[in-house]
């Protein structure tokens, strides 16, 4: 998949379809406490900007994860659906959500500093600690 062609997936269930307008082509990896603590291990995702539509609104549940972020299940099957920051209605999907294996690369790595030893990926890519993360994304403190 190149950047900006269309992409779409479902939950488990069925229940949930999502579409994607503008999907990136990276898939990044987080490895933040909260990310393996939801999936078991490390979220894999693709950033998917604004243009994200979802079928079956009614079977999505969102937790307020954090000030800046929400995540999105399935509350029929549980499947992760989206990570979502609030400040910018930004989506970043997991990649094994898309009906079709798209064409990705694996090229960034956040939260690097609490990857814990038992896993490495031999990937090349940008790493970037939490602190790194936080002065981009996070909003301003009040």
């Amino acid at each position: 998949m190149a950047d900006n062609d269309p992409a779409s997936g479902a939950c488990l269930c069925g229940a949930v379809s999502l579409s994607v307008a503008h999907p990136s082509a990276s898939v990044g990896a987080c490895h933040c406490s909260m990310c393996r603590k939801w999936g078991g291990g490390p979220l894999l995702a693709v950033e998917c900007g604004t243009a994200v539509t979802i079928a079956g609104e009614d079977s999505v549940s969102v937790f307020d994860s954090s000030p800046w972020a929400q995540r999105g299940f399935c509350k029929h099957c549980g499947t992760h659906l989206f990570y979502r920051l609030k400040g910018n209605g930004q989506y970043h999907l997991p990649a094994g959500l898309f009906d079709t294996v798209p064409e990705l690369h694996f090229d960034q790595q956040i939260f690097i500093d609490e990857q814990p030893a038992y896993y490495r990926f031999a990937n090349d890519t940008r790493n970037m600690t939490g602190a790194e993360v936080f002065a981009l994304y996070a909003p301003p403190a009040d």
